[in-house]
């Protein structure tokens, strides 16, 4: 006979259909455990974190005390790194915390609010049984800077399904098609992308960029601003959110993908890239340095658009160099895990604390 299927909850806040990485994460979790012998509750957190209001915080203790004590809970880090700690601990389940990259690391924020997610995080994480990083790099920080043991953190670096290789804008006389993709906000650092491409006046290419131009309407309203100001409405597009098919479609037909942010917990958009064997140009800011192995990629310091200008100039004025990185990028990309893999090791998780 088969064996039952081990009860889990995964609790998330807000819409799940909301276009990042963490909800991209979260979402192909979820469709995948069963396969692993899980059969998930998806728990629905009220969308106010990760600056919750009292009421957040009251609906959140009752939708989770609706949840059987024996049963584990994962819950996202966007909502469990800002529990009151008081909360946390009062949770009598098994406790795993699905943690991206810590909430106090969010580019934008001032000192006080910062600070003040880190210690929440902090009082928060130490009330877990269990901690889930998205990579590495988070894990280090976690231990580092969060105090959580190192033998309680396992590491369940996000899926990337296997890509066509890019066959590039295909225009020998053409611009340069860089990509970028990325929910416009401040830890992007598009407006760092976009002084850079100021510089670049005498050199063709155009850029796209894809992702949701809403969730924070002043940081668009800034950038549209600043593309104007330099000139460069005719060779930056901000192309919104768009479909997947658009979105392979705009994979297959880049020649360049560049990465600005200040800081990622791992790069989801960066391993897309790699398994389109397209080359890079990316910044260092957290996992991003290692998510990208050097053959495959220019890489300098976040938040400086003179070093992002001069790697940009290079790979758009160098053929030869280009092909060498959409190589190395196809090959790493052929060895990065797939959301079975992802699943799987978080199914492992959860079923040890079932039972």
């Amino acid at each position: 006979m088969t064996a039952p299927a081990t009860e889990a909850a995964f609790a998330i806040p807000g819409d799940l259909t909301t276009e990042t990485g963490g909800y991209a994460y979260a979402r192909a979790v979820l469709t995948r455990l069963p396969e692993f012998g899980v059969a998930p509750d998806h728990v629905v957190l009220p969308g106010g974190y990760p600056f919750p209001t009292a009421n957040d915080i009251a609906e959140t203790e009752r939708v989770l005390a609706g949840i059987t004590p024996a049963v584990p809970i994962m819950i996202d880090g966007l909502a469990f790194g800002a529990f009151p700690g008081e909360l946390a601990a009062a949770i009598p389940n098994p406790l795993i915390a699905l943690v991206h990259h810590p909430l106090g690391y969010e580019s934008g924020l001032d000192p006080e609010t910062a600070d003040t997610l880190i210690a929440s995080e902090r009082r928060a994480l130490a009330a877990a049984d269990c901690v889930i990083a998205a990579s590495p790099t988070t894990k280090r920080a976690l231990i580092e800077a969060f105090g959580v043991p190192a033998d309680r953190i396992t590491v369940a670096l996000p899926g990337t399904e296997p890509r066509k290789r890019s066959t590039g804008s295909q225009k020998p006389d053409g611009p340069i098609e860089l990509l970028a993709v990325g929910a416009i906000s401040p830890r992007k650092g598009f407006d760092v992308l976009v002084d850079a491409l100021a510089g670049l006046t005498d050199q063709d290419w155009r850029l796209t960029i894809l992702g949701d131009t809403e969730r924070q309407s002043d940081v668009t309203q800034a950038l549209h601003e600043g593309i104007a100001r330099h000139g460069l409405g005719e060779r930056v597009r901000l192309a919104g959110r768009v479909s997947d098919a658009a979105k392979d479609r705009s994979f297959a037909a880049a020649d360049v993908f560049v990465l600005s942010s200040h800081y990622e917990g791992y790069g989801m958009v960066l391993a897309e890239a790699l398994a389109s064997g397209l080359p890079i140009v990316a910044t260092t800011g957290g996992a991003a340095a290692e998510t990208v192995p050097d053959a495959a990629a220019l890489k300098v310091g976040p938040g400086d658009p003179v070093a992002l200008r001069s790697a940009l100039a290079r790979m758009i004025g160098d053929t030869t160099l280009r092909t060498r990185c959409a190589d190395a990028a196809w090959q790493a990309g052929q060895a990065l895990p797939t959301w079975q893999d992802t699943t799987r090791t978080i199914a492992g998780v959860l079923r040890s604390f079932a039972a």
